[in-house]
């Protein structure tokens, strides 16, 4: 494809002819600790894809607006094109990763509710955590906005967490990422699949996210297609 408007570690995004819309490309590529680890995960681009395609599809049936138009094909969506908030927001349900670090909590500990944290994107400074104090001096979004992101990851945090105990799987913590489109409407945008979530067996925590390109526990490919296939109603895809 031409037109190309913006590469990222996971996507490309290229414009269309439509000035609202835009088509994103998913990539096999895999990067963890800001760029520091490189890699490739087998048919990741295609299965992400459809693991956000399936996301988008349930929330937006819930009232959650997010920027999925429809699939082009295995590799490749139509969005809304939207003007990306600096902000990355985490909704957190178990202790893992950053945060047991951060607090000396043994990764398992479950949250008494979930916890919602907002990292300021830039890569040059490794994306670092932020207060909402931070988020106003730096201008990435007012008061009102901040109050609409935090409300919508809890509201989508609760839809895919019962979305999920039915498939036997244990939503630990999640990103998203939001833009707004022309008309100036906030929407959930990116992705959500297993490079912006931690998955979990319920039975016996197994993970079944990037955690494992990240700590090299092996099977990578095949932890994503589970999740392909435990939305799809199977085992694996």
């Amino acid at each position: 494809m031409d037109n190309l408007l913006y590469e990222g570690k996971a996507k490309k995004v290229f414009a269309t002819g439509v000035p609202t819309e835009v088509l994103v490309w998913f990539k096999d590529d895999a990067t963890a600790f800001n760029g520091e680890k490189k890699g490739e995960i087998a048919s990741k681009g295609p299965v992400n894809l459809a693991i956000s395609a399936h996301f988008f599809g349930l929330l937006a049936g819930k009232d959650v607006k997010n920027h999925y138009l429809r699939t082009v094909d295995e590799r490749t969506m139509l969005v809304q094109k939207v003007s990306i908030i600096p902000l990355e927001v985490v909704a957190r349900n178990i202790v893992a990763g950053s945060l047991a670090k951060r607090l000396g909590w043994p990764e398992g500990k479950e949250l008494a509710e979930p916890v919602v944290e907002f990292y300021y994107k830039d890569d040059s400074l490794g994306d670092p955590l932020i207060n909402e104090w931070h988020v106003r001096a730096l201008g990435a979004a007012t008061r009102e906005e901040l109050g609409v992101l935090a409300e919508t990851a809890l509201r989508v945090n609760g839809i895919l967490s019962e979305h999920l105990a039915g498939k036997g799987v244990k939503l630990v913590d999640f990103k998203l990422e939001f833009g707004k489109n022309s008309a100036g409407e906030i929407l959930l945008a990116d992705e959500i699949s297993p490079d912006t979530c931690r998955f979990w067996d319920a039975e016996t925590n197994r993970k079944l996210d990037k955690d494992r390109f990240r700590r090299d526990l092996g099977d990578v490919s095949e932890a994503y297609r589970e999740i392909l296939g435990r939305l799809k109603g199977n085992e694996s895809a």
